[in-house]
């Protein structure tokens, strides 16, 4: 199947020698087809792997991910009619509660296809609390859209759901969206991607006319113009408006020093002929993007259906299939394993979403390698046990289309598994592998529920299972001391959510108790050789094990939103484990302490971890060294040993000088002017620590560092403050000393 102009298949990710000048002819010596290729997405062909687009839309709260979506499914002919965020009729936004609040919630796969591509989409959550749905997405994409506001740039979550794609590894390009709105500037839109981000941006399009005047594009690389007209559907195309035409000149310029710095094959063509021609532009563009050393900046307002057909294009031409991305690797018999994208390798896929809905419990499965067909058996790798497919279905949001396969690159609803969760490894039966699951970050908020109705316990506790089940960053636990029920979650909005949906879907009436935050305790001066001798004698083989333990603060890990995290509790025996803001090393010399014991030590001080001396709050930011031990021949054991690290470092948390932690997070408020004074006032009294403020267009924009348990209720404040104009956003940065 032909490629885009310019573009051939590359090798593996990350590869700059997959660079080659393209040979196909270019665009204009074929006949030219419409921007909008409609075609049935369910009677479409399986495509190949180069023909296989897997992205993600990603971007801040009320950026417009879901209107660009909307569009992409329009213009592609998977929908006949263009959804609206504000009228609740858009495809992805299909729960009630995400229509009713004008938000995404929950990631939404759809599939779709254009010139000849098939594009599986996930439309991603903006807001901060629902950042572990996102994460989960990231996990199994191949590219993503980051789409931006033209008067806002960067914004808080922007930045968060930018360096998850960092972390992941996804190549992006970007979108400055709504350049229709009054103080939209694409210039300053790049300028904060520039320093906020810190990527290249190259900016490949540059806008015909401004604000309530934008009417379209001028293409960069073929220097052409692209115009959309109120009752169009389709872009007309033409010449470089004359009054742009030196401005896009210095602009096509420009973009061609910035490639040539980045890209040695582009450099070697500038250097002999002074400029790029667009064949080599697209190509190292290409390559560009799929190695992450720079981003394709497009341009356009989604609302105005203006600005989506190139979009499609660059995903096209720009982004990569699951052939130009790496093996995903996973363990195999304590070994890893890579897997190619080969319909013909051993099927391997991971379940990075499950759903219950009225047509049964769906399990969304990023295939990465094989193939799987209805009624085949697959096997669960971290349940250890093996099911039988029932259905495969191409996803649309809620509505599906029945497959008789899924191969590698598909991303699929199956049905028919009842012990997959999301993170779980699905594979053949006899090639089993493990694959790497998306992290789950922990909770900061907690609230207590229960059923009005003592007769609804039972069903409200099948409820709480259920929603477990769907969203990992959910926990629920029992309160030793109260006994109550408490549900924690990522924020009070999750959490509402999530209290929500079992009044909606299960019919209950649901107590909530006030919402509290999670805290933490570490050390703040600790103990030097502690020394705890574990002896115990009972008739039977005894226990013998004598630890001394150095604990110190973990300075380096304190202050970071990572020393929240859950440990995987797999002790290395030394080293720091930065996902607890916990190290652990050993100094005992001439075998005083075996290293299994040594093992069994640190083991038993991660236990120790769940409970601090202050109140009971998880521990982080320590470290601890084993300096000394002593063993008995007969009595010792690793569960003496792990006892003993347990018991030693509860009396050395004891003996430290503990401080108490809370979660914090960075607050960004809108208000207008007139309400700056009042809203500062409120942010001193609620311990808020202004870092910035920037005017914006007869607004404020507010930067403040403010505890998590002073903001439950701040919505409601803060509309009352600026008579319903102010607007907020948080983002998690980790914790601090609590008063």
């Amino acid at each position: 199947m032909p490629l885009p102009p310019g573009i051939e298949p590359a090798g593996r990710a990350g590869h700059r020698s997959s660079f080659r000048p393209a040979i196909a002819p270019p665009r204009s010596s074929t006949p030219e087809r419409p921007w909008a290729v409609r075609t049935d997405l369910h009677r479409q062909p399986t495509s190949p792997l180069t023909a296989v687009r897997n992205l993600g839309i990603l971007a801040h709260v009320d950026a417009g991910k879901t209107t660009v979506t909307e569009r992409i499914l329009y213009l592609t002919g998977t929908t006949h009619k263009r959804g609206e965020v504000h009228d609740g009729t858009t495809v992805t936004d299909f729960d009630p509660q995400e229509r009713d609040r004008g938000i995404t919630i929950f990631a939404a796969a759809v599939s779709c296809a254009w010139d000849g591509h098939r594009i599986n989409l996930i439309d991603t959550p903006g807001h901060v609390d629902f950042a572990d749905e996102v994460e989960r997405s990231l996990r199994v994409l191949d590219g993503a859209i980051a789409v931006f506001d033209a008067v806002a740039g960067v914004e808080p979550q922007s930045e968060s759901v930018w360096r998850q794609a960092d972390r992941h590894g996804v190549p992006r390009i970007a979108f400055v969206n709504k350049l229709d709105r009054t103080g939209a500037d694409l210039d300053a839109a790049v300028r904060s991607i520039r320093e906020r981000l810190h990527p290249a941006p190259l900016v490949v399009q540059l806008p015909i006319g401004t604000e309530d005047g934008f009417t379209g594009v001028v293409d960069l690389l073929r220097m052409r113009s692209l115009i959309w007209t109120d009752g169009r559907d389709t872009a007309e195309e033409g010449p470089v408006p004359d009054v742009l035409r030196e401005e896009a000149h210095r602009r096509r310029r420009q973009l061609e020093e910035a490639v040539a710095e980045l890209h040695p094959v582009a450099l070697e063509e500038f250097c002999a002929t002074s400029t790029l021609t667009a064949r080599t532009l697209a190509c190292a563009l290409r390559d560009l993007t799929r190695t992450g050393d720079g981003v394709v900046v497009l341009c356009g307002s989604a609302y105005r259906n203006r600005g989506i057909e190139p979009l499609l294009e660059a995903v096209v031409a720009y982004l990569p299939s699951p052939l130009d991305v790496p093996a995903v690797r996973g363990i195999q018999g304590g070994t890893v394993q890579e897997r190619i994208a080969d319909p013909a390798a051993p099927f391997a896929a991971l379940a990075f979403k499950v759903n219950a809905t009225a047509t049964g419990r769906l399990t969304y499965l990023r295939v990465y390698s094989g193939t799987i067909k209805k009624g085949e058996a697959v096997r669960d790798t971290v349940a250890r046990r093996t099911e039988r497919i029932g259905r495969i279905l191409r996803v649309r949001a809620d509505r599906h289309a029945e497959l008789d396969q899924a191969v590698a690159g598909d991303i699929v609803a199956v049905v028919g598994l009842k012990s997959a969760r999301a993170g779980a490894t699905l594979c053949a039966p006899a090639a089993p592998l493990v694959l790497e699951p998306p992290t789950v970050a922990d909770p900061v908020v907690s609230v207590a529920v229960e059923a009005r109705r003592s007769a609804d316990t039972d069903r409200l506790v099948s409820a709480l299972t259920r929603l477990v089940e769907e969203d990992p960053s959910l926990v629920v636990r029992t309160d030793p001391e109260t006994g109550q029920t408490v549900l924690s979650g990522m924020g009070e909005l999750h959490l509402e959510v999530a209290v929500e949906k079992i009044r909606r879907a299960h019919g209950l009436a649901v107590g909530v108790g006030r919402p509290k935050v999670a805290y933490r305790e570490t050390v703040a001066r600790g103990v030097s050789g502690l020394l705890y001798r574990h002896v115990k004698q009972d008739g039977g083989a005894g226990q013998f094990a004598h630890v001394v333990l150095d604990v110190e603060p973990l300075e380096a890990t304190r202050a970071t939103p990572s020393d929240t995290d859950s440990g995987n509790g797999n002790g290395s025996g030394n080293g720091n484990d930065s996902g607890t803001g916990f190290a652990f090393r050993s100094t005992v010399v001439g075998g005083r302490v075996p290293q299994e014991y040594v093992r069994a030590v640190e083991a038993g001080c991660r236990d120790a971890l769940a409970e601090g001396p202050l109140g009971g709050h998880p521990v982080t930011g320590v470290s601890v060294t084993l300096t000394d031990g002593a063993t008995h021949p007969k009595d010792s054991s690793e569960m003496a040993f792990r006892t003993a690290g347990r018991l030693a470092l509860r009396e050395a948390l004891r003996a430290s000088a503990m401080v108490l932690l809370e979660p914090v997070a960075e607050v960004t408020v809108t208000v207008p002017d007139d309400a700056v004074g009042g809203v500062l006032g409120d942010l001193g009294a609620r311990r808020g620590r202004v870092t910035g403020s920037v005017a914006r267009a007869g607004a404020v924009v507010i930067t403040a560092t403010v505890p998590l348990a002073e903001l439950f209720g701040y919505a409601t404040r803060l509309r009352s403050r600026t008579q319903g104009r102010g607007a907020f956003t948080t983002r998690p940065t980790g914790y601090a000393p609590a008063p």
